[in-house]
């Protein structure tokens, strides 16, 4: 049996909590990061807070092993005593939608081989992707997903702005945006480029500029030289 103390309240130690709670082997309880004075023995602390209260918080801590769960800080970011690491699990989480754990990546880290094996072994109690990542590899990850997730979720975003003002439905282009999600399955993205900017068709280009308000064409025109460059 192991012993898990999750700490936070956010979005993440939600998940955990309620995946833990489902798995074999697995005994946790959760605690508000607000209310540090009686924190319970567990084999594993995870630090399921802000990436600017992990140092205050783990300073707190006395138990014997502290991770915390951010994929852009460093696992030297804690302050405790004893052993440290990281149960970075990369995914978007929100509290109303379910999350199928199975198929999310979890990246883990730590400073003894000892300490890794426990995180891999919760891990794997109800995870099939387990990696070792360092804390240099995982700030690039952390980066790249900010561009595959939430730049691309602020794309849909003016997209949506731009079909509201045009009185066109959204989900008209959902055909679209799921055969792209799949297309980059078997195709890298740079074959998996189309569209005016990699056409260089410039009159197309100039006409969709004329439809936008400033801060839109700003983001074209980067995007596209972007795409240009890259296709040369």
């Amino acid at each position: 049996m192991i012993s898990v103390v999750i700490i936070g309240n956010g979005n993440v130690a939600h998940h955990l909590e309620k995946t833990f709670l489902k798995a074999s082997g697995i005994h946790v309880s959760r605690i508000n990061s607000r209310s540090l004075n009686d924190i319970p023995k567990a084999d594993v602390t995870i630090l399921a807070v802000s990436d600017n209260a992990i140092a205050s918080v783990s300073l707190k801590i006395t138990n014997s092993f502290v991770v915390h769960t951010s994929g852009s800080f460093s696992m030297e970011a804690l302050q405790n005593k004893e052993s440290k690491g990281v149960f970075y699990m990369l995914q978007t989480f929100t509290k109303e939608k379910e999350v199928d754990f199975s198929q999310v990546p979890f990246c883990l880290e730590a400073s003894s081989q000892t300490g890794y094996l426990l995180l891999e072994k919760l891990a794997k109690s109800f995870g099939n992707k387990v990696y070792p990542i360092n804390s240099a590899q995982r700030k690039a990850l952390h980066i790249a997903a900010v561009f595959v997730n939430n730049f691309t979720n602020h794309m849909y975003k003016i997209g949506n702005d731009i079909c509201e003002k045009h009185q066109v439905p959204f989900d008209i282009l959902f055909p679209l945006i799921d055969e792209t999600a799949q297309k980059i399955k078997t195709l890298s993205p740079q074959l998996a480029q189309t569209g005016p900017a990699k056409r260089n068709d410039t009159e197309t280009i100039k006409n969709h500029l004329e439809l936008l308000n400033q801060e839109q064409q700003e983001i074209y025109k980067i995007l596209t030289r972007s795409i240009t460059d890259a296709t040369r």
